[in-house]
Formats: C-alpha cells, sequence, structure tokens
C-alpha cells in the first residue's frame, strides 16, 4: 500500500516530470528519499536514475547538490531541467566569481534548487561554507561506483564526500551508479557515511545485448574485421592510448568513419570526437575506458573490447552503453590468456610502508590533526598519491578524513603498526583484484550460458540459461540441475575458516561461487565444502 510519500512522489513524477508509468525500483527509491532516508540506488543506465533524485529534490525543502564526475553531464542535466522551468545552476573551474556568487545568494534564498559540481569543488572551505549556508536538504552521488577502491573507476576526491555530507549539514544521501558489485555497495554506504541505507538494486539484465567471446591473436585484425560487420555506430575499447589510434587508423582505411579517443588528447579534440559521435559524424569512437561515462546514445548497436578487461565490473558498465534504445546490439570481447599477465601486473604494486609510517607520524607530531597540503609537501607527493595512502591508514582504523583536514582516530596504533595495518589492508586489496581478474577469465572461458555467470557476478540470479548469448547459440550449455534445496543457497550468509565470512553469490550443481568480505571471489567444490566443514551458515 503506498504511503503519502509515495503518493505525493507519484503526483510530482507525473505532473512534472510527465511519467505516467515509473520503472522497477523508481517509486520505491523515490519514496524512501522524500521520507528521508539515505537510499542507495543501483539502477542499469537508462532506468531513470536522474527522475529518482529530482522527484523527491522537490519534495524536500531546501536546495539539492547533485555531485557528478563529468561537466558535460552536468551541462546536459542542468539544460534538461531548465526546460522545464526548474532552476539549476552549474559549478566548475571556469565559473567566475560574479556567477558562483549569484548561484550561492539565489540557493540561500531559496530562488534555485539544483546545483551541480564535480567533486573537485568540494574540496574548497569557500565552497563547502556557501553550500553549507544554503541548508542542502538532499545531497545526490552520481556515478557513486567512484567512491569505492573495489570499483573499476576510483576517484580519490569522492573519498572526501562523507566528511563534506557532515559539514553540510548531514543532508539525505542518495548515491547513484549504474554498476556495483556488493562489496562496491558496502564501501559506498561506508564512503558517505550513509545511515541505516535504503538499498533498491534493480535487474541487472540488458536481454537485448547478445554476449560474445572471440580468442584473438592480439595483432588487432580480427577485432578491425568483426567492426567492420557489425551494425554501427559502435564503440571499441583498448587497453592502451597507443592501440586507440593504431585500430581508429586501420577502420578508416577499410572506409569506416573511426576516431580514437582517450585521456592524453587536449579537450578541444576529445569534445570534437563526442560530439562527432553523438551527432552521427562518426560511426566508430576507439577509445580508453576515459570514454562513455555519461554518454547517452541511444542507438549504439556494438561494444567491442580489444583486450579483456580488468574486472566484471568495469566490462558489465561499458556494455551497458549499448542498446539503450531496447533493440538488439552486441558486446564483443577478444580474450587472449596472455593479456591476463598484463592485467595481474597492473594489480601487483604495495604501498611503501615507510611513507605510511611518516603521515602517521606527522599527525601526531601535529597534535593529532594536519590538513592534506602539509602531508603532500611532507612527502613531495601529488594529491593522488597522499589520497590513496591516506585510505589504506583510514580502513586500518587510524585516521578520519575530514574535506581537507586529516585526524587521527582516538585509538589509534603507534605509527609504525599503523603504517604495518595500512600495508595490510593494501595487500588484501590487491589479493581481491586478481579474484576479480580470476572471474574475469571464468567469464571468458565458460562453455555454460555467459549471462548466468555474469549477472551470477552481481548477485543476481536467472532461472536458466539466456539463450542470448554465444555458448548458448552454439549448444555447449547444459541444463543445469535443480539446486533449490541443499546447504548454501544463493545469499546465504557463510564463514569460511580461514577466509571469513561471505556470501554466496551462485550456487551450481557441484560448486559455489562465494564472495569474501575480506578475500574477494572465490570457487569452492561443494564435494569438499560439505565433507571438510570448510564453511558454516551465518546467522
Amino acid at each position: 500500500m503506498a504511503t503519502s510519500a509515495g503518493r505525493r512522489a507519484e503526483r510530482v513524477a507525473r505532473e512534472t516530470l510527465g511519467l505516467e508509468e515509473l520503472r522497477p525500483g523508481q517509486l520505491e527509491a523515490m519514496t524512501a528519499l522524500a521520507e528521508g532516508r539515505d537510499t542507495l540506488v543501483v539502477m542499469p543506465t537508462g532506468g531513470g536514475k536522474s527522475a529518482v533524485y529530482q522527484v523527491p529534490a522537490l519534495l524536500l525543502d531546501g536546495p539539492t547538490l547533485v555531485v557528478s564526475p563529468l561537466i558535460a553531464l552536468q551541462r546536459d542535466q542542468v539544460a534538461g531541467l531548465r526546460r522545464r522551468d526548474e532552476r539549476a545552476v552549474r559549478l566548475d573551474a571556469a565559473t567566475s566569481k560574479k556567477e558562483r556568487d549569484s548561484s550561492f545568494q539565489s540557493l540561500r534564498a531559496g530562488e534555485t534548487e539544483f546545483l551541480f559540481c564535480a567533486p573537485e569543488q568540494l574540496t574548497k572551505p569557500d565552497v563547502v561554507r556557501e553550500l553549507a549556508a544554503a541548508k542542502p536538504s538532499l545531497l545526490v552521488v552520481d556515478e557513486a561506483h567512484c567512491v569505492s577502491a573495489w570499483g573499476h573507476d576510483f576517484r580519490p576526491d569522492y573519498l572526501r564526500l562523507g566528511a563534506v555530507a557532515e559539514a553540510l549539514g548531514r543532508p539525505v544521501v542518495a548515491a547513484l551508479t549504474a554498476t556495483a558489485a556488493p562489496p562496491v555497495r558496502t564501501e559506498i554506504i561506508e564512503r558517505l557515511r550513509m545511515r541505516d541505507p535504503v538499498e533498491i538494486v534493480c535487474g541487472f539484465d540488458r536481454p537485448n545485448i547478445h554476449l560474445r567471446v572471440r580468442r584473438t591473436s592480439g595483432d588487432g585484425e580480427d577485432v578491425v574485421e568483426a567492426v567492420e560487420e557489425l551494425a554501427k555506430p559502435g564503440l571499441v575499447y583498448t587497453a592502451t592510448r597507443k592501440q586507440t589510434g593504431e585500430l581508429a587508423g586501420r577502420l578508416r582505411e577499410r572506409g569506416v568513419r573511426a576516431a580514437a579517443y582517450h585521456a592524453g588528447m587536449r579537450r578541444a579534440d576529445r569534445d570534437a570526437v563526442q560530439e562527432s559521435f553523438m551527432t552521427g559524424e562518426l560511426d566508430v569512437v576507439v577509445a580508453t575506458n576515459a570514454f562513455g561515462m555519461g554518454i547517452d546514445k541511444p542507438d549504439v548497436r556494438f561494444v567491442v573490447h580489444a583486450q579483456v578487461p580488468g574486472s566484471l565490473d568495469a566490462y558489465y558498465q561499458e556494455i551497458g552503453r549499448a542498446g539503450r534504445d531496447g533493440e538488439p546490439a552486441a558486446a564483443v570481447l577478444f580474450y587472449r590468456p596472455e593479456d591476463l599477465g598484463m592485467r595481474r601486473f597492473f594489480t601487483g604494486g604495495l604501498p611503501d610502508e615507510d611513507a605510511l609510517a611518516v603521515i602517521a607520524r606527522a599527525i601526531r607530531e601535529a597534535g593529532g590533526r594536519t590538513d592534506r597540503k602539509h602531508l603532500r609537501e611532507l612527502l613531495g607527493l601529488s594529491v593522488r598519491g597522499v589520497t590513496s595512502l591516506l585510505n589504506l591508514l583510514e580502513k586500518a582504523g587510524a585516521v578520519r578524513l575530514g574535506t581537507r583536514s586529516v585526524s587521527a582516530t582516538e585509538d589509534a596504533p603507534p605509527p609504525e603498526e599503523a603504517a604495518r595495518a595500512a600495508r595490510e589492508v593494501a595487500e588484501r586489496h590487491r589479493e581481491v583484484e586478481r579474484t576479480r581478474l580470476e572471474m574475469t577469465r571464468r567469464y571468458a572461458e565458460i562453455r555454460d550460458c555467459r549471462r548466468v555467470f555474469l549477472l551470477g557476478y552481481f548477485g543476481e540470479r536467472l532461472p536458466g540459461p539466456c539463450g542470448a548469448c554465444d555458448t548458448c547459440t552454439a549448444g555447449t550449455v547444459s541444463e543445469p540441475e535443480p539446486v533449490s534445496g541443499g546447504p548454501f543457497p544463493v545469499h546465504a550468509r557463510v564463514e569460511h575458516v580461514e577466509w571469513g565470512p561471505g556470501e554466496v553469490i551462485r550456487r551450481d550443481e557441484d560448486r559455489l561461487t562465494v564472495l569474501f568480505h575480506e578475500n574477494g571471489y572465490r570457487e569452492l567444490l561443494l564435494e569438499a565444502v560439505v565433507r571438510e566443514g570448510l564453511l558454516r551458515e551465518a546467522g
């Protein structure tokens, strides 16, 4: 039965946004936010995440702050709101002082409902003070997976948002993302300091996307030939910047309107490529993972990966850019086992324990509180480098991060002990990353239904083979035996004798896939688990 907040949300959605029928999860999320509940929403791209926060924003007293990592996406959102006669402004590095002062004044006066900014803007004390004076009622964190070191697109500036929420007077927090496996969701909640949040996870399945994996020699010729044959437009993802130019050039030689895109290009050139793709002047963009977040082009007919991605989280986010119009699309992964070696190399680094100890000692010598600038100067590191070390010390329980300040926790261990604990956190994270890479290998090599495996990774279970992947088409998929009975069902909380607590995310006839909180994804033979007593169901 709908609550009064739910009925008001439905009315605003209909009268203001013109939404006669809401999609799965939308009303539940709108209602929770309108009732003042922190809410984490995992909803597929194109599932209506913008409406999820715009409706409660109009129901709650006070302005709404929307944090988004992309200026282009902010620009589109502001333009869309203004077309509906909603007052919305944007704040970035190019905003003049006069525009900034005017925006803050209109927020305080209640004349503007929405302010959009990137997380970098919230590292400035004057910005946070002005926003706090406006008493926002809702803080929206878009692309919330960026807050998680578990995630595939970690952004250090997102780590400060939990402290920002406190500095703003603790408005209701809405965390929105299209892709978040269970450990990412847990870290989003922790990092944003969400209070007893409502979690709404909508179906991950995109049945119109045909999933395929092809073995490759690695010379790129098979990628070029496949892209030639696929319906356009589409995206090709590569592991390196150099490969973007090489593959785009080879495609142009075949008559395909293609261009490269990567973070090392000038902004004007990147913007030109993006605009040409959006308007249909380009058929294919060959890019690193720098391209795609916030790109809302509904008719993308394929996403090709020229190399294996680092995780299924990243893979699912990227293939989700295909077929948003609901029409058939293809996701093709070119797989070479040797490429996994390069990915393992990228997960191999560990932090300098001496640098961690220097930071912990500096905070103690400063009376238990200092600022990030002092620590950067002390170590001669970049903002990202210091932030990464502080992130580990925070996870080890040694420090607490503010918007700019860093303070020791009340029970902070001695500096050397804190450094050891932080390094152990890093070692566990590295092991987790390697298990995620192993799950990517399993996806590429599996002979059973790829979609069943992929959705199982995110904790979602399909009743049977999908019929819309290459293994189903090839007839290599065997109909699974029913596994509804017996121990350790899907979503069961379990405890391993060595790896600690976890959750069963997939259960086959002969094996379990368990996500352990501290040790990542593991596949266990069910017979051995039962025989050796390796797992017990937790309460």
